[in-house]
């Protein structure tokens, strides 16, 4: 090979490296800990993003280690080691950082001094217990993902009358209001003292759809009055005080999610 096809070459292999190390700004803004990859797509759609000192108009673009991306004016922070706290949400707050009903957020409730993140899903505003908070959106959105297959488990009180066997057939899967939800594990918790008409469950599922448990116990003719959330995949509520928050140490973090970080 003489002198021009080796620059050639040389030029060809810088290039393909330069490109390999690009990725779509929306997974960048996410990995960042600045929100997840949906809400980085909205954003730039409604023409809060830079790069470069251009205004992005669609999430179709690339960006490498030397570009520079302004978000809302201000230059998006470098992505930092891997956080994930837990936390346990009191009912009457909403998972978002910003309601468009003024109503009290769960970032409302956290210190000064707390590091953005973002929330690994959602709990409605009358759910109480779990909920993940992690800086690296990509995380959240791997434990978020059904195929990712984590379970999630609730106890869940109920008003009605319960049959066993009507939960038994949520293992199956269950339609219900034009939504198939899949196999659910709910049982009757024979450790908890009945209350009148209301009874325990601990449910456990994988999906996370929009108030999927209260919609399903609805379909066997249960009504939910209280829904409590004790763990998500490895990471257990516990004794956490409702209110407080719980960081997981890194050592910890890798060991329970090895997967995610053989990445």
């Amino acid at each position: 090979m003489d002198k021009l096809d080796k620059s050639k070459a040389s030029s060809s292999s810088n290039k393909n490296e330069e490109t390999s190390k690009k990725e779509r700004i929306a997974k960048v803004m996410a990995r960042a800990g600045l929100c997840s990859r949906r809400d980085a797509e909205k954003w730039i759609e409604s023409g809060s993003v830079e790069v470069n000192g251009n205004v992005l108009v669609t999430p179709a673009h690339t960006v490498g280690p030397e570009d520079k991306i302004v978000v809302d004016g201000k230059i998006l922070p470098t992505h930092e080691r891997t956080r994930l706290f837990l936390y346990h949400k009191p009912a009457g707050l909403v998972t978002t950082r910003r309601d468009e009903q003024g109503r009290t957020t769960i970032f409302d409730k956290f210190p000064a001094e707390f590091p953005r993140t973002v929330s690994v899903g959602r709990l409605d505003i009358n759910t109480e217990g779990l909920l993940l908070l992690t800086n690296d959106g990509e995380l959240s959105r791997y434990l978020e993902l059904p195929q990712t297959g984590i379970s999630r488990t609730y106890r869940v009180r109920v008003h009605g009358k319960v049959y066993q066997d009507r939960l038994d057939n949520l293992k199956k899967g269950i339609r219900y209001d034009g939504v198939r939800y899949g196999s659910i594990d709910a049982r009757l918790d024979e450790g908890e003292k009945k209350e009148g008409s209301n009874a325990w469950l601990n449910v456990t599922l994988r999906e996370g759809k929009n108030r999927e448990v209260r919609k399903v116990m609805d379909a066997v003719g249960l009504t939910v009055n209280r829904l409590i959330r004790t763990s998500y995949g490895p990471f257990h509520l516990g004794n956490l005080d409702r209110g407080a928050i719980l960081e997981v140490k890194y050592s910890q973090l890798i060991s329970m999610l090895p997967e995610y970080f053989k990445k």
